[in-house]
């Protein structure tokens, strides 16, 4: 299931990059770059780092305790982050359009298999947080 894009003009693939380098290097200075949807990269990653104690919270109540943020991947984390974001945070934005463009951008850097997987995360935390939040 990939998807043929220019990774460096997709909004979602550059936020995967900005929050999976701010994993590594935590000192490091963000810029965000002259692009179309720059307000949105920047709103996005910057929303994902100061609100990551709610999102962490988030994800450990809505996927359950066998569930281990910690074990998986650090490309998986930032994706999950970033969407959970999104999830919570851009009720503008349709679960489905949230989920197919970080399935679209997953395919830039992970396999057939891990997408799959992915999938059902996002699937699984975007129904709950959306349902959650509506009845509020």
């Amino acid at each position: 299931m990939k998807t043929n894009f220019s990774p460096k003009n997709n909004p979602r693939v550059i936020i995967i990059q900005k929050l999976y380098g701010k994993i590594f290097n935590e000192e490091e200075n963000l810029s965000f770059p002259k692009h179309r949807f720059k307000k949105f990269i920047k709103d996005v990653v910057l929303g994902s780092i100061e609100r990551n104690e709610l999102i962490m919270y988030e994800l450990e109540t809505k996927l359950g305790h066998e569930f281990s943020f910690n074990n998986l991947d650090k490309v998986f984390q930032t994706i999950l982050t970033a969407a959970t974001y999104e999830f919570l945070y851009k009720p503008n934005l349709s679960l489905n359009i949230i989920i197919k463009e970080y399935l679209n951008s997953s395919n830039f850097f992970l396999d057939n298999s891990q997408t799959k997987y992915l999938n059902a995360l996002l699937d699984n935390i975007g129904k709950k947080l959306r349902s959650k939040n509506a009845r509020i």
